[in-house]
């Protein structure tokens, strides 16, 4: 079986939608596919309870949709699934559920590109030929775990971050939280808070701000140098939180603003984990060494039992799984850009990525726009 369109989008996370809605504004048809059964599925299912945007809704907007008026200024994640629902009936949104692409290629004599794709529904393989493709399939397309010593015999409960709902089902056993990041510091947070003897493994050097703080800097870099406004912010941060590196959490050399510019890594939005930190009601350890049953040894020799272990560990992109990139390829081994930003979003041969930038929701937004005008002007010539 064989279709036919201007542009195909893979992923209908809000990436792919943002995409979708911006070529509809243009009058550009295209298609968008999604291998699982509905849009920003890492949302609606692999998402924690608790969650909330990290950031104001004002750097949180899709392209031509603002929050309503009465919004709160962080959006909880049953807000913004409902956002984004409102998103795509305004924007008559239809992507095509349980599709799951299984290769595209180029074709250099045709000039288009095709993609086999399989409907899970009814097990037929069809064929797009589109003469522009969209990346849209997300960072956060397969979970990560890094490899440990003797994890395989742990002998509790291990699971990663994305299936992670609450902490009621913790109280009183001991769990150990991988990861520091904001979902790792959370989850952390909300581990302790419903009863659990919670650690958290912290590995790296990282900001901790506040959420009042992040706007802030947020703002002003607008209008100011990015390292006036890192030097602000870590200014602020220290008077809030003081020298953390007593409790084992150590800045990094860049200011929080630069490192994610450079990196994507953000600085953690504190939601009270610092405080029961300094309480000692979460522990902080070090790097694991091994696992040995439901022994965790860290670095310097530490031990201590654990009945459960969350990874909030991140995850990988798939993009390279069905991907082919001849010649100058797009994206790197990790399945993303290989140029820096703000010149990352576009390849060869109308190949574009939109949401893999590490820039969170006001990346995507940009990403939608400079694909949508950038295929306008190709597709008028």
């Amino acid at each position: 079986m064989e279709e036919k369109t201007a542009v195909l989008i893979v992923g209908a996370g809000p990436a792919g939608l943002a995409t979708a809605a911006c070529l509809t504004q243009l009058s550009i048809p295209y298609v968008i596919v999604e291998r699982e059964d509905c849009s920003a599925s890492l949302w609606r299912n692999r998402a924690y309870d608790r969650l909330k945007l990290h950031l104001a809704k004002e750097f949180c907007e899709l392209p031509y949709m603002s929050y309503p008026a009465e919004a709160p200024t962080y959006i909880p994640k049953v807000q913004f699934i409902r956002y984004l629902d409102d998103y795509i009936e305004r924007f008559n949104i239809r992507p095509k559920y349980h599709t799951d692409v299984k290769s595209c290629t180029y074709d250099l004599d045709n000039q288009c590109w095709f993609t086999l794709v399989h409907d899970m529904a009814t097990s037929v393989v069809v064929r797009y030929t589109s003469r522009f493709l969209v990346v849209a399939s997300g960072e956060n397309s397969a979970e990560n775990i890094p490899k440990i010593p003797g994890f395989n015999d742990f002998a509790g409960e291990a699971i990663h971050s994305s299936r992670y709902k609450s902490g009621s089902a913790y109280s009183r056993k001991n769990v150990l939280v991988v990861g520091c990041g904001n979902s790792g510091m959370e989850i952390a947070y909300d581990l302790a808070s419903h009863g659990a003897n919670t650690t958290i493994v912290v590995r790296s050097p990282v900001h901790v701000v506040t959420k009042e703080i992040i706007r802030c800097g947020m703002t002003l870099v607008q209008h100011m140098p990015m390292k006036t406004v890192d030097d602000l912010l870590v200014r602020m941060s220290n008077s809030v939180f003081g020298d953390l590196s007593r409790h084992g959490i150590v800045r990094p050399e860049l200011g929080p603003l630069l490192l994610k510019a450079k990196t994507g890594r953000s600085a953690v939005i504190d939601v009270g984990t610092i405080g029961l930190i300094k309480k000692g009601t979460i522990k902080v350890v070090g790097s694991i060494s091994k696992i040995k049953g439901n022994i965790v040894e860290f670095e310097g020799r530490k031990a201590s039992t654990f009945d459960a272990i969350v990874f909030a560990t991140g995850y990988n992109s798939t993009a390279n799984t069905w991907l082919k990139q001849d010649g100058e390829s797009m994206l790197n081994d990790d399945g993303l850009p290989k140029k820096e930003f703000p010149n990352h979003w576009k390849g060869g041969n109308g190949l574009y990525c939109a949401g893999l930038a590490k820039r969170g929701l006001a990346g995507i937004a940009t990403d939608a726009r400079n694909i949508s005008n950038d295929i306008l002007s190709s597709w008028h010539s």
